[in-house]
């Protein structure tokens, strides 16, 4: 529970409305499928690597395994993250209002939603080869821990990176089943593009973070975020252009990127100027999902 600083007030925990919020409304609100944008984010980096592999012509029912399977994982990673941080978030501006954190939803619901979440994860892993379901078992440490990262590791955003990560590696190998140099490619330009979001986003509670004591990627880099989230923008395009050469991708491909070079470059210059409004940081994040597509569109038709 809140202490007695804590900035969400013990009223808010039995205000009228909460009695007539259908659980599962307030579960939706845990899993944030009301805000899609976190789900799509995951989503994209595991559509890039599909397509790539299949030279933009995936079998459909495997598509649909990749879609089913980014969303049970990304809901899962949303409710373990909330278990982990429930007596944090209260004391973040941004987050007070999660279920668990104003015990709208109690802690046993949270576990039995995340386990219910994997199970349906697992289920779709098996409709994968070995490869591809081994590495799909691999990604559930990282799933569990992650959220506890941010207690002792400086840069917590690294480890979400390195979760992104391994939408590419296994999306890649159902395809062809093997990992081989285009992979790699593809898995640093998202772990590099996801440490540029991400820590996009921290800023927005780097103060609140800063009076807790948790760690993130905003307060590690501090003045030099914004140089920071740059240099991740621009590793990511280079990889990208080396995996074009890479696969040979065609000219829909080439223009997609130089519409991202065009967002990314607007939005490290953006993020020089000092104090900008919290909510700034998240329209950026949601900017990253549009870019994704663009270059999901642009993969898809340069490939064919």
């Amino acid at each position: 529970m809140p202490n007695a600083q804590s900035p969400l007030p013990i009223p808010m925990l039995t205000t009228p409305e909460r009695p007539q919020s259908p659980v599962w409304l307030v579960i939706i609100r845990l899993l944030r499928w009301h805000k899609p944008e976190g789900r799509l984010i995951l989503m994209i980096p595991a559509l890039w690597a599909v397509f790539l592999a299949a030279s933009g012509k995936p079998p459909l029912p495997l598509v649909g395994v990749i879609i089913l399977g980014t969303l049970a994982t990304s809901a899962a990673g949303c409710v373990v993250n909330d278990l982990w941080d429930r007596n944090i978030d209260p004391e973040v501006e941004r987050t007070r209002d999660r279920p668990l954190a104003s015990r709208a939803l109690s802690v046993k619901i949270g576990i039995a939603v995340a386990i219910v979440s994997l199970g349906c994860a697992a289920v779709l892993a098996f409709y994968l080869n070995p490869l591809s379901f081994w590495l799909c078992v691999a990604a559930v440490p990282i799933i569990l821990l992650y959220p506890g990262a941010k207690r002792v590791f400086p840069v917590p955003q690294l480890m979400l990176s390195i979760a992104w990560g391994f939408a590419v590696l296994i999306s890649w190998s159902a395809v062809t089943q093997t990992i081989s140099q285009p992979t790699w490619l593809l898995w640093g330009a998202t772990v590099l593009w996801t440490l540029g979001f991400d820590t996009v986003y921290a800023m927005s509670d780097k103060e609140d973070d800063r009076r807790i004591g948790v760690n993130s990627s905003a307060l590690f880099f501090g003045y030099y975020a914004p140089v920071a989230i740059g240099i991740f923008f621009a590793s990511t395009i280079l990889l990208l252009a080396w995996l074009g050469v890479v696969v040979h991708l065609h000219l829909a491909f080439w223009i997609s990127l130089a519409v991202a070079t065009i967002g990314w470059v607007w939005q490290s210059l953006r993020l020089t100027k000092q104090d900008l409004p919290n909510p700034v940081y998240g329209e950026m994040f949601r900017q990253n999902v549009w870019i994704g597509f663009i270059l999901l569109a642009g993969m898809i038709a340069g490939s064919l």
